[in-house]
């Protein structure tokens, strides 16, 4: 697969990265020993791997660790740091766009706790990429991205990212240390982080790894309502009213997939990979069969024409039940 780099001086990985998110049950039951051979098949295809401390309470990260383990430690690790569960440690409360709140934390102080949390579970000497997950209101970005430099230093972090950042705060975090990548929620319906925040890592040479790159599976053609337990029930975009508006609004884009022969999910991967070199898609499987479907988006080819016909069908602001933050 082509290689694309992390930031102005970061290593290359495979164009398409591999969310590991989905395989602690929010979109439905995940089998753990299917969730290793998947996460391992992808590290064989070069993919940078995206977990976080987060995810499953830890245990998304302990899957990484095995799967690396039975890689024999080949593959790129991302993780990302700052949700917090534990009510004894000092956080704040922030709104999300999904219907819910997190309770976060960037205290430098809490840093290296998280990152050395995250090292156990991985079973690694050091991450390779390292995100804040999302940005601490009551703590300047500054001090945070301070203290996740002192891991660097440390020999603990090889590479920083940010992760749910706006420009501006990301300006100033690259100021105190490079940032290689700003993750951030980026697709065929969900193309607001074109506005600013696109423009301004180009500007400095970071790169984009895009999260929930099919829409949370919508755009993979997961058009029906969410069944009971899926976490994409509370995401307004899931709502009854404003799926079955998307369902209308993004029909053509399922005709145009079927005319070059593509599935739903190459296509839109194909879209975001047109987008430029600096952007790295993370979309998320359970199955080793759909991770070579989405491997395959890179070798669909789309022409002027189709980009734009695409550009026309989902345009920014088309998608219904999108939350400001």
């Amino acid at each position: 697969m082509e290689k694309r780099r992390l930031g102005k001086e970061g290593p290359s990985v495979a164009a398409l990265g591999y969310g590991a998110m989905g395989l602690e049950g929010f979109y439905g039951q995940s089998d753990e020993a299917q969730g290793v051979a998947t996460i391992i098949e992808a590290m064989n295809l070069g993919m940078m791997i995206d977990t976080a401390g987060s995810y499953g309470k830890g245990h998304n990260e302990e899957l990484v660790g095995k799967a690396l383990a039975q890689n024999n430690d080949q593959g790129f690790i991302a993780t990302k740091f700052g949700i917090v569960f534990d009510n004894e440690e000092r956080s704040t409360n922030i709104k999300t766009r999904w219907g819910f709140p997190l309770t976060v934390s960037g205290r430098p102080d809490y840093v290296p706790r998280a990152i050395d949390a995250s090292l156990r579970r991985l079973d690694v000497e050091s991450i390779d990429l390292l995100y804040l997950h999302f940005p601490d209101s009551a703590v300047p970005i500054e001090d945070t991205v301070g203290a996740m430099a002192e891991a660097v230093s440390a020999g603990k972090v090889a590479h920083l990212g940010l992760s749910n950042v706006t420009a501006e705060q990301t300006r100033r975090a690259h100021c105190v240390h490079s940032i290689a990548a700003v993750q951030f929620e980026y697709s065929l319906w969900h193309r607001e982080a074109e506005a600013d925040l696109l423009p301004t890592l180009r500007e400095l040479g970071i790169s984009l790894t895009a999260w929930a790159p099919l829409g949370s599976g919508f755009l993979a053609g997961a058009t029906n309502a969410p069944a009971d337990g899926d976490m994409r029930q509370l995401n307004p975009r899931f709502f009854k009213e404003n799926l079955a508006a998307n369902r209308d609004r993004f029909a053509p884009l399922l005709n145009m997939a079927r005319e070059i022969g593509a599935t739903p999910a190459q296509l839109a991967l194909s879209w975001l990979l047109h987008q430029g070199p600096e952007i790295i898609p993370l979309p998320g499987t359970r199955s080793v069969k759909h991770l070579h479907e989405n491997a395959g988006a890179a070798d669909i080819p789309l022409s002027e024409d189709m980009l734009a016909q695409i550009d026309r069908i989902a345009q920014p602001g088309t998608t219904a039940g999108v939350m400001p933050l």
